[in-house]
């Protein structure tokens, strides 16, 4: 008898250790976070079809990254023209901790105008996952009520013409200290309100803006800001301004001290010889549509 009591002592300790043991929570997994998401330029969450597209993501990953996807699907209840998805996968970020995405690709022209689920996928190693969910229109340049385009870009040193629409006169494109370097652009296609900026930065600085928004007034060296307001369809804005029967406000002197804008060029954006982008920044702010264009010059400051 007293040794079945021990028995039965002992089957109760076993199963209250074994139930502790079994009560113990498993620690929970930490899953990938994003940041700084930017699905199309100015994150408008629209792409052209047929047209470059823009996507920026910051992640930090739960362990690290296994695998980034972008998924493209057809709505539930929706009708389109055809089937259609699109997938991508980008591997490259595979053991990665924390990186920037960005990555610019083309939606195909047989993609159906509509509204999309836009999907942005972190798979981690720790068998976790993000997914983040949007709506997403695709839409066809022809429908829509502005399509600015970057137009006779045209950029000359002291007066003589180098560069015009992808065409190099010189090829680099140098300039020295003292010369006089006119940056003269148009954006057409364009209705209603929005801004137009020309910037040389410096490539050093590792610093490539494709949006306004992104526009770091301490890198950029402002060569001309330009606004505009109640613009009527299929209209146009250009850099070349009439300011009391003068022409000009396009240009800037290398080496001067203040930029078009009044800002004092020093810092990191202080002059110096070196590899630099001339940005031109258009952003339409009454629909929400951005467009750039970055054309590398030389610059001897000596």
């Amino acid at each position: 008898m007293k040794t079945k009591h021990m028995l039965v002592a002992f089957l109760v300790l076993t199963g209250t250790f074994t139930a502790c043991k079994k009560d113990k929570p498993e620690p929970e997994l930490v899953k990938p976070t994003v940041q700084n998401v930017e699905i199309g330029y100015a994150n408008n969450k629209r792409a052209i079809r047929g047209r470059d597209f823009h996507l920026n993501a910051d992640i930090l990953a739960g362990d690290k990254i296994t695998s980034v996807m972008v998924k493209i699907l057809q709505k539930t209840g929706q009708t389109y023209t055809a089937n259609w998805k699109f997938e991508l996968t980008w591997d490259e970020f595979k053991g990665v901790k924390n990186t920037n995405v960005h990555k610019h690709f083309t939606i195909p022209t047989e993609a159906p105008e509509g509204t999309y689920d836009f999907l942005f996928i972190v798979n981690d190693e720790n068998g976790t996952k993000l997914e983040l969910k949007e709506d997403f229109v695709i839409i066809d340049a022809a429908n829509m009520p502005v399509d600015p385009i970057v137009d006779r870009d045209i950029f000359s040193r002291n007066g003589t013409m180098i560069y015009y629409m992808n065409t190099y006169v010189e090829n680099p494109l140098v300039f020295k200290k003292n010369d006089e370097f006119t940056a003269r652009t148009q954006i057409k296609q364009i209705q209603g309100d929005g801004t137009l900026y020309t910037v040389l930065i410096n490539r050093k600085l590792n610093y490539f803006p494709e949006t306004i928004s992104q526009l770091d007034l301490k890198k950029g060296i402002i060569i001309s800001k330009v606004e505009h307001k109640g613009l009527g369809p299929a209209s146009s804005i250009t850099t070349l301004k009439n300011v009391n029967g003068v022409w000009g406000g396009d240009a800037i002197l290398i080496g001067v001290e203040k930029d078009g804008i009044g800002n004092v060029i020093s810092g990191e954006k202080a002059w110096a010889s070196g590899q630099y982008n001339l940005v031109i920044l258009y952003h339409n702010t009454t629909y929400n549509v951005s467009t750039h264009k970055s054309i590398p010059i030389t610059i001897n400051y000596e």
